[in-house]
């Protein structure tokens, strides 16, 4: 592969066939822009992978890690730390407040594989090892969390046939509803559906849900869906596990997506805005009773960088520039003014069936017919390596200096919490021109 300064690279990556892999290279970035070899200025409106929830090049952040990188770069998780001890501190400030305990490793998917341990050992004793998920979610790329995940990069390594005890159900898609209801005369089916599959299952130890489904398409539920769950789980004996990897971090106008439904998960995933990505670290929260169990029972999970000081430092840092900045209420207030905007492009154009978000988290999701609601693409033509419409629309946005990520047939709106009103009417004004490219497509 080549990148376009014409380097070779004999890396991999990720999610796509190798061949003809032309990557833009990027020298730096500062604010909400980066910056390609040639200086050329890129607004960076999905975060990168929806993770640098501050911003590029945030010094306050960049001074945490520098000064304990200086004291102390790692030690073996068996230590304690001061930023540790700081860090666990501000956690129960600001997580659910049923949280009481935490598990520190480097990637949201490792922080499912350790939600995933932790149910079965806890409910082992009650034969409970069944982990229930949602098609087109995404957890992660291990060997659990990639069966946990709902969308076809499972499939692809046929996941279900080596990490068996998973069960798959409908997330609340009202766009794309798999029983043909409308909401709200639907009566949550999803829901009730998820309930009978429990109750039918009956081995069943935990959900694992996205509040706010991520890659596939910011699938916001309506407002009584997750209280309904927890009722469900409750009623079954299942833990919630909300996996706020995505979700967590402002990203949605609250501390985390759950808080936005006053719903408290028995354990809690999450990665990415933690570090707002300068670092690679995550966590795994449990409640009280959870952690009461392994005190007289072994904690059989750990890490070589579980719990490493940079990333503890990195985090304090993060959260600390939450709070200076404000940026929790901040992204809560541009949210209205991000809907107001995506509801005035969908009605600018034919080929937009749908727009969804919540905080500074947006979906438009493009189809070929309104009244068919067909999509341009599917996953199989995205496994397949075929081009796809959406990405023609966000490689028009690139050109004209807008960074947006798409995937199969939505592109995805996340840009760093620091936006500015103009920067992100600048950002939708681009990508409002480029959708001409899919209007040309529809029907």
């Amino acid at each position: 592969m080549k990148a376009k300064d014409g380097a070779v690279d004999s890396s991999y990556v990720t999610w796509r066939k190798q061949a003809n892999w032309n990557p833009l290279t990027v020298s730096r970035a500062k604010g909400v822009n980066f910056y390609d070899e040639n200086g050329k200025e890129y607004l960076d409106f999905s975060s990168q992978l929806m993770c640098v929830n501050l911003g590029h090049g945030n010094e306050n952040v960049i001074k945490g890690i520098y000064e304990q990188l200086k004291t102390l770069p790692y030690v073996a998780p068996g230590f304690m730390t001061a930023s540790r001890k700081k860090l666990s501190g501000l956690l129960k400030e600001i997580l659910p407040e049923n949280q009481a305990k935490f598990f520190y490793a480097t990637s949201g998917t490792e922080a499912n594989e350790a939600a995933v341990k932790i149910t079965r050992m806890v409910k082992s004793i009650e034969g409970k090892t069944k982990i229930m998920s949602m098609y087109n979610s995404y957890h992660g790329s291990t060997e659990a969390s990639i069966g946990l995940t709902g969308d076809f990069r499972r499939i692809a390594v046929d996941a279900h046939e080596r990490a068996p005890g998973i069960v798959h159900v409908p997330q609340p898609y009202c766009y794309r509803c798999p029983f043909g209801l409308k909401y709200p005369s639907c009566g949550l089916a999803c829901a009730e559906y998820l309930d009978y599959v429990a109750k039918n299952e009956g081995n069943v130890g935990a959900l694992i849900l996205e509040p706010v489904t991520g890659t596939n398409g910011v699938i916001v539920p309506p407002d009584e869906y997750l209280p309904r769950i927890r009722e469900i789980c409750d009623e079954n004996g299942m833990f919630l596990i909300a996996d706020e990897v995505m979700t967590g971090w402002g990203r949605t106008g609250k501390w985390f997506a759950v808080n936005n439904w006053n719903v408290q998960p028995d354990i809690l995933t999450t990665a990415k805005g933690l570090t707002s990505a300068y670092f690679p670290f995550s966590l795994t929260s449990t409640t009280g009773d959870i952690a009461d169990y392994f005190e007289d029972h072994f904690f059989a999970h750990g890490h070589t960088y579980e719990a490493h000081p940079l990333g503890m430092a990195a985090a304090v840092s993060t959260i600390e520039e939450y709070k200076r900045l404000n940026l929790i209420e901040r992204a809560n207030n541009m949210g209205k003014r991000l809907k107001n905007r995506l509801e005035e492009i969908m009605n600018r154009h034919r080929s937009v069936g749908d727009v969804r978000s919540i905080g500074l988290f947006g979906a438009i999701e493009l189809v070929k017919s309104r009244e068919t609601r067909t999509p341009f693409n599917t996953f199989r033509e995205k496994s397949a390596g075929k081009p796809l419409l959406v990405d023609a629309v966000s490689r028009y946005c690139l050109e004209k200096g807008v960074y947006v990520s798409s995937w199969i047939s939505h592109l995805i709106i996340a840009p760093p919490l620091i936006i500015s009103e103009e920067e992100l009417d600048h950002g939708l004004s681009v990508i409002d021109d480029a959708l001409i490219i899919a209007d040309k497509e529809s029907e």
